[in-house]
């Protein structure tokens, strides 16, 4: 899961430059603001003991009528275990709880290598939106979990499951900053990879809302939503992080929408706009949640081997969604390997067809390729139970 930090310090509010300028700028500890939702919201990572709590995102500034919006990923977590051991635990690894002053978004390759002509946004004014609230940017509460495997830490701790407050007050940063109306935002791309991902499956409605003349395209990387019914609607699940949805979207309740309708949903709203899957066949980050989802949160699947009971699951709502979707496509890869757009195989050639890259810009009309349903042979035949 791709990360991106700048050390510079701005002030919250930052004019954009003129278009072709294309430095990083980190908009450090952007205070508290009333949101898109008329609701209070303030910025914060996770604060799970001895970690930064402290919240940061970055805009690099391009063509102010295209925007992106991009969303980190880093796991997630919802139970006492999966909290008790964020990245850096000597065993079990689940989340991200704070943004590593060592990660740089010029880094990083894929849809962030501005240097490489044939990415498709490449002249695009972006906004990286981190991640460090174990919520996939959807939660909004804090919650008291109890500490397991670690003696050396108190017996009980809170994480803040602010992922949503964060994007709300990264959305009016936009909204203060991007131009919008008839002058405004023309094409918006929102994606995001893992639990980015879902970031950007869920909030995208907030940006159309700004900006409703703008081109929408939606890109979920490796973000398939395979879950089992006690993690979606059971106690110990996301339910812990009272997630929020766009009411007008995806109805009043969050928790009636399963992890893997997102896209879907957003889909059947939204029938002018474009929307995409990306994923390999054989996910091992994936397909690892799931694992626990199914020994802890379960019963679920068919199959009693984890990664062909998840495959068989994200081909099935795949087929579905191709099936009743015309707006909809998706991309598939061989293997175990987790997410593209960060990766350099955003721009490597492909068994599945067309370079990713291409297939992207397809998809935000600005490239030569088709966009058209993408899978390496064999890629769309479930794996066998045995």
């Amino acid at each position: 899961m791709h990360r991106w930090i700048l050390r510079a310090i701005l002030p919250a509010l930052l004019v954009l430059p003129a278009w072709g300028q294309s430095p990083w700028q980190t908009i450090a500890n952007p205070p508290p603001v009333i949101g898109a939702d008329g609701l209070l919201h303030s910025a914060t990572c996770s604060g799970y003991p001895g970690t930064d709590p402290d919240f940061r995102f970055w805009v690099r500034p391009g063509d102010p009528k295209k925007l992106a919006v991009v969303f980190d990923g880093g796991g997630a977590c919802w139970d006492n275990l999966t909290c008790s051991n964020p990245f850096g635990s000597e065993r079990l690894t689940f989340y991200a709880p704070d943004i590593p002053v060592s990660a740089d978004p010029s880094r990083y390759g894929g849809l962030l290598d501005f240097s490489n002509p044939a990415n498709p946004v490449q002249e695009w004014t972006v906004v990286a939106i981190p991640y460090c609230t174990g919520d996939v940017h959807l939660g909004s509460t804090d919650r008291r979990y109890r500490m397991i495997g670690h003696r050396d830490l108190p017996r009980s701790f809170t994480v803040r499951h602010r992922g949503y407050d964060n994007f709300m007050v990264v959305l009016d940063w936009i909204t203060k900053n991007v131009p919008s109306g008839a002058d405004g935002v023309s094409d918006l791309l929102v994606t995001g990879a893992s639990a980015g991902g879902y970031g950007a499956a869920a909030h995208f409605p907030w940006l159309v809302q700004q900006y409703p003349q703008a081109r929408l395209s939606v890109l979920a990387d490796a973000s398939q939503g395979v879950s089992t019914p006690d993690f979606d609607n059971g106690a110990e699940g996301r339910r812990n992080w009272n997630p929020q949805l766009a009411p007008w979207v995806f109805g009043p309740d969050p928790l009636a929408v399963p992890s893997n309708q997102l896209i879907r949903a957003g889909a059947l709203a939204f029938p002018q706009a474009r929307f995409a899957q990306f994923s390999h066949v054989q996910d091992s980050v994936q397909a690892g949640f799931y694992g626990y989802m199914k020994a802890f949160h379960g019963p679920a699947g068919n199959c009693r081997r984890v990664t062909p009971d998840w495959n068989q699951q994200m081909l099935a709502t795949l087929t579905e969604d191709q099936a009743v979707l015309p707006n909809f496509r998706s991309y598939l890869l061989p293997g175990a390997a987790h997410t593209v757009i960060g990766d350099d195989g955003f721009y490597a050639a492909s068994p599945a067809g067309p370079v990713f890259a291409d297939w992207l810009g397809g998809m935000l009309g600005t490239g030569a390729a088709s966009w058209e349903h993408a899978a390496c042979p064999g890629c769309d035949v479930p794996l066998p139970c045995r």
